[in-house]
């Protein structure tokens, strides 16, 4: 009598597999745009004396130079000393206010972001990696909310203030001539782009240590 043929997975468990993997990403995106931007409307609403209302004809006509003007001078909302604080400000450029005055770049730049994010999680991934599903989601999630600033608004709305009034060492400065650690003003959009980017690199490493583990026992049973 024959041996049975093993069976082999069909395409309808891949495709469960995969239906898992976009769920993972699609609800990494969705809930990353939803707090980022959330977040953004009830900072400006809430953190100066008076609410803050940003209109994209208002933007234009400022410039990159006069943006930041049309927030008005506030105190800072001190949520840890030394740790966060809340404060408005309106980056016409991209993380961290580099590139000022150059929007429409950046809009085509967080399209293409999202484009190739999309064709790295179709060839890159396994439906098991599940982290990589979560940080790509991230990603996507930080692309689209400024995506959405700057199409709607013309500018980025930011509030995250880390780590305020703690200096570098030894008299350092940013070239800038910034002496903060942390100088920038941010948003959940960038802390996700960046909370994204270090849950994929952690992924690759490791597949790295795994397959360079995989092939030092390959080696030694040779």
């Amino acid at each position: 009598m024959s041996a049975p043929t093993p069976t082999l997975p069909g395409p309808g468990l891949a495709s469960r597999r995969w239906r898992g993997a976009w769920v993972r990403l699609l609800v990494a995106t969705v809930l990353g745009v939803a707090v980022d931007l959330i977040s953004k409307a009830v900072a400006f609403a809430s953190i100066a004396e008076q609410p803050v209302t940003i209109r994209r004809s208002d933007v234009l006509a400022a410039g990159a130079d006069g943006v930041r003007r049309l927030v008005p001078p506030h105190e800072p909302v001190t949520v840890a000393p030394h740790l966060l604080e809340f404060r408005l400000v309106l980056n016409p450029g991209a993380v961290f206010g580099m590139g000022p005055g150059r929007r429409w770049f950046f809009v085509g730049f967080s399209i293409v972001a999202v484009a190739m994010g999309l064709w790295a999680f179709a060839r890159w991934t396994r439906p098991r990696d599940r982290w990589a599903h979560v940080g790509l989601g991230l990603i996507f999630s930080g692309a689209i909310g400024n995506l959405y600033d700057r199409v709607r608004f013309g500018v980025v709305r930011d509030f995250l203030h880390p780590l305020p009034g703690v200096n570098l060492p030894f008299g350092w400065a940013w070239p800038s001539g910034a002496r903060e650690v942390w100088p920038w003003v941010s948003n959940v959009a960038d802390a996700a782009l960046l909370a994204g980017i270090a849950i994929l690199v952690v992924h690759l490493w490791r597949a790295d240590a795994g397959r360079a583990a995989r092939s030092a026992a390959d080696a030694g049973s040779a």
